[in-house]
């Protein structure tokens, strides 16, 4: 750009074309176009430009994630990418709230002009779930059919294409596997934290054994439900069973990964673990706020469609919310809390131990 031809603001952000981009499907010449339809095209090209910031992000996020290994300031890079992330999805879900203002009538003034096209149809949210690591077999089927039945050939290419690409989750769970401080020297930490665990068990057992307030059969139910619980804890200590269950898809992380980011999770307040431990609470963060997305779309599309079947053939609101509940890809982080013990009963760290967490930390050769 020329000093004689300088940049305006106008031009620099494509107006002529963005704002040109809204056209009415009930424009016609037999009648005028339903007022609430530009209403509804302009939140949902907002959706498609969020999705594309986010996208953004998710890329620059798994490039870095990728490296092996990965500096230090990468990982703070990570993290500003996943917190902005984190920092969009809130303006995802108040866009809900602007679109219900858009009563049910003033949608079917226009809806039966959209069928079959739908927001199932989005190619960047479906992109953005496989960016994340959301597995084939555990997405909900439309009518039987794979996801990608409802998209033109191109999209469902690239979409297919998408899932065999690196994902947030598999590269989360490699960087987690790579986690140095599982052992030092002498002091192992996990037979330091099953016997703590086991103290923590018997005790616990002990209390509900001998509660003078429980009668027999109160007392057998809840140690029957107490010893289900411990379950838990038998398939963390044995490797074979948690990869079993990994196999099945019932967990995502691998077992070493999953210890990494128990460990960082108990001894967040260790200063090694401090930036760790952020990028841990915001993959848990970017899932719960695409679950209230999904839930809130669901809630919006039941108030404005009741029951009815959605436009591209889902189940309408019903389907929103199965997807809600299944499409979650970061669960194995949410269930670090079923291992957590009080930092009163957590194993101590040696102090040489304790030396290499530190932000002064050096070699033993040193």
């Amino acid at each position: 750009m020329s000093v004689e031809d300088p940049m305006y603001y106008w031009d620099y952000l494509g107006l002529d074309e963005v704002l040109d981009s809204q056209r009415l499907a009930s424009a016609s010449d037999r009648r005028a176009p339903a007022h609430d339809e530009m209403l509804f095209i302009i939140t949902h090209q907002a959706f498609e430009l969020w999705f594309k910031q986010i996208l953004w992000e998710l890329d620059a996020a798994i490039d870095l994630l990728g490296r092996d290994p990965i500096p230090d300031e990468d990982i703070a890079a990570v993290l500003r990418h996943l917190e902005r992330i984190v920092a969009i999805q809130p303006l995802l879900v108040e866009q809900f709230s602007v679109l219900s203002t858009m009563t049910p009538l003033d949608f079917l003034d226009f809806r039966d002009e959209l069928i079959p096209a739908s927001g199932f149809q989005s190619v960047q949210f479906r992109l953005i779930e496989n960016r994340l690591g959301l597995a084939p077999k555990k997405r909900l089927k439309i009518g039987g059919a794979a996801y990608t039945s409802r998209l033109s050939r191109e999209h469902a290419e690239r979409l297919e294409a998408s899932e065999s690409e690196p994902t947030l989750i598999g590269l989360l769970d490699a960087w987690l596997a790579r986690t140095p401080f599982l052992r030092f020297g002498r002091f192992d930490f996990w037979e330091a934290y099953r016997d703590a665990v086991q103290a923590m068990i018997e005790r616990d057992r002990h209390l509900i054994a001998t509660n003078p307030s429980l009668d027999a059969a109160v007392r057998q139910q809840q140690l029957d439900a107490f010893e289900t619980s411990n379950e838990a804890f038998t398939v963390l200590f044995d490797r074979d069973a948690w990869e079993e269950l990994r196999a099945q898809g019932k967990r995502r992380l691998s077992h070493e990964a999953f210890l990494a980011a128990l460990l960082i999770s108990l001894y967040r307040d260790q200063p090694a673990f401090h930036q760790p431990f952020r990028v841990l609470t915001a993959l848990i963060d970017l899932d719960e706020g695409f679950t209230a997305f999904r839930n809130a779309h669901a809630q919006l599309v039941h108030r404005t469609i009741g029951g009815r079947i959605g436009t591209g053939g889902t189940s309408g609101h019903e389907y929103l919310q199965a997807a809600a509940r299944k499409h979650q890809v970061f669960s194995d982080l949410f269930d670090l809390a079923t291992f957590h013990l009080p930092r009163k009963e957590l194993p101590g760290l040696p102090d040489d131990v304790r030396t290499q967490l530190t932000f002064r930390y050096s070699s033993p050769d040193d």
